[in-house]
């Protein structure tokens, strides 16, 4: 299994246990986080971007892979007003040894890990959408994301959503 850290950061050589800022996780227990490759897409962006993702999972119906998911295997959608900040960004993917992370999340594809991290590999993305493409993954560019958020929490898609607070407003 393959694991990552995206960044925009090119010089990182350790990583070190941060607290978490999520409510739902212990606020004393410092994780370095990583995503699986299945999920990496979802990461393929700058890291302030909006974006609402989605690809099939196993109780993914017919009809929801027919209907979201006919250009490509995974979907990143993003706000029009974030597309040329995304073709200026270069983006760092830093690969672990997957020893020593727990699986938090498989949805999301999050794993953690209490020990400090050092990558087996770096490699530089300078274009994203080309990154995206070759893992067939299809970017879609829209006016708001909140059509695309309200709706795709009711199919039976694998979906994510981040940086949403940096989206436009929904009105």
């Amino acid at each position: 299994m393959r694991l990552f850290h995206v960044s925009e950061n090119p010089t990182i050589t350790m990583f070190h246990p941060r607290l978490p800022e999520r409510a739902d996780l212990d606020a004393t227990k410092r994780l370095v986080w990583a995503i699986n490759e299945r999920c990496l897409p979802n990461y393929l962006t700058p890291r302030d971007c909006p974006r609402v993702c989605f690809h099939a999972g196993v109780q993914t119906t017919e009809q929801d892979r027919g209907h979201y998911l006919a250009q490509a295997s995974h979907v990143v959608v993003i706000e029009n007003k974030w597309f040329e900040v995304l073709k200026n960004t270069r983006l760092y993917l830093y690969e672990f040894d997957s020893n020593g992370f727990s699986l938090l999340d498989d949805n999301a594809g999050y794993y953690t890990s209490e020990l400090i991290q050092m990558p087996i590999n770096v490699s530089e993305v300078n274009d994203i959408a080309k990154a995206l493409l070759e893992r067939n993954v299809e970017l879609r560019i829209v006016d708001r994301l909140w059509d695309i958020h309200d709706e795709i929490q009711y199919t039976s898609l694998n979906w994510s959503m981040c940086r949403m607070r940096f989206a436009q407003p929904r009105h």
